[in-house]
């Protein structure tokens, strides 16, 4: 089988970056890795380039910010038709180290999940949404019950997930339209397509936010002078996530209105795949202020 694909994100945190995707790194299974760049304002890219493990395939650095979901779709946008997609956010630490078989595992024992992910590791609440435990064979997970849409916190998180790749054939992408990233997604599985969303427990993850600069492992690519403006000062005023979440909430909602009402079938197109923007709707413009909105306020 070909190696899953595992899509990496940078945006600073160069401290961070380094420590985890260590973490990440440090495992005998085989993958195909691909790291983009967020324009990094620190020396997060000098880091990257420096980087030598064969299964990393390629390093790009985006000349702008433009949010976290257009790399990540264009990262989508380059699988194989036959791959398996991870993605692993740049603040998730790996604590287990067979976590792709293990994920493996239960793709391949339960043919109804297409998408797998983890509870979010500390410092976050170790939280479970409502889940149905599904078991086979001494080999397990947890299904979502619901993944009702705009329901709080009723998704698999964005943190660590795995798509399956006849999962993919069904949604396509992330929805660019309006960028809302994992609650969006599962929404999108478990209300319009034949899959399942669910977690797997045999993953164990942490999501320290920050570290002191005496502990960077990537201290010596670092040119910034600390303590007094860090990599986490230069993220901290950059970062706007949660602004551009309430701002475009309402494409959130006119996406699933539409799919509710027959508009649009459960594939999202992407501006990275200019075919699927023809074969499916696709509202550019809502896609393009989403971006435009990131370019002017975290760059």
């Amino acid at each position: 089988m070909i190696p899953p694909f595992i899509s990496y994100i940078t945006f600073n945190r160069l401290g961070l970056t380094a420590r985890n995707l260590d973490s990440i790194l440090d495992t005998s299974e085989e993958f195909e890795m691909h790291i983009i760049d967020s324009n990094s304002r620190d020396d997060t890219w000098e880091y990257l380039r420096s980087l030598q493990d064969p299964r990393i395939q390629s390093v790009t650095r985006l000349p702008l910010n433009c949010g976290p979901i257009y790399p990540l779709n264009l990262n989508l946008s380059r699988r194989k038709p036959e791959q398996y997609f991870l993605t692993i956010d740049s603040d998730v630490f790996m604590i287990s180290k067979k976590w792709i078989s293990r994920f493996m595992e239960v793709f391949e024992t339960f043919p109804e999940a297409g998408l797998l992910g983890v509870k979010r590791g500390k410092p976050y609440p170790r939280y479970y949404p409502l889940v149905i435990p599904r078991i086979k064979d001494n080999i397990h997970y947890l299904q979502l019950e619901n993944g009702h849409i705009d329901a709080p916190l009723d998704f698999v998180p964005g943190c660590c997930q795995a798509l399956r790749p006849e999962l993919i054939n069904q949604i396509g992408y992330w929805n660019e339209e309006c960028c809302y990233g994992d609650s969006e997604l599962s929404a999108r599985i478990c209300c319009y397509t034949d899959f399942k969303a669910g977690f797997i427990d045999t993953v164990e993850i942490e999501m320290t936010q920050s570290i002191n600069c005496t502990e960077c492992q990537a201290e010596r690519w670092c040119s910034l002078n600390h303590p007094i403006d860090t990599c986490f000062d230069i993220w901290r005023r950059h970062y706007i996530n949660r602004a551009a979440a309430a701002k475009f909430r309402p494409n959130f909602l006119k996406v699933f209105q539409e799919l509710k009402q027959g508009k649009r079938s459960a594939y999202s197109a992407s501006m990275s795949d200019p075919e699927s923007t023809r074969k499916h709707l696709y509202h550019q413009n809502w896609a393009m202020e989403n971006i435009k909105y990131y370019i002017q306020n975290s760059n």
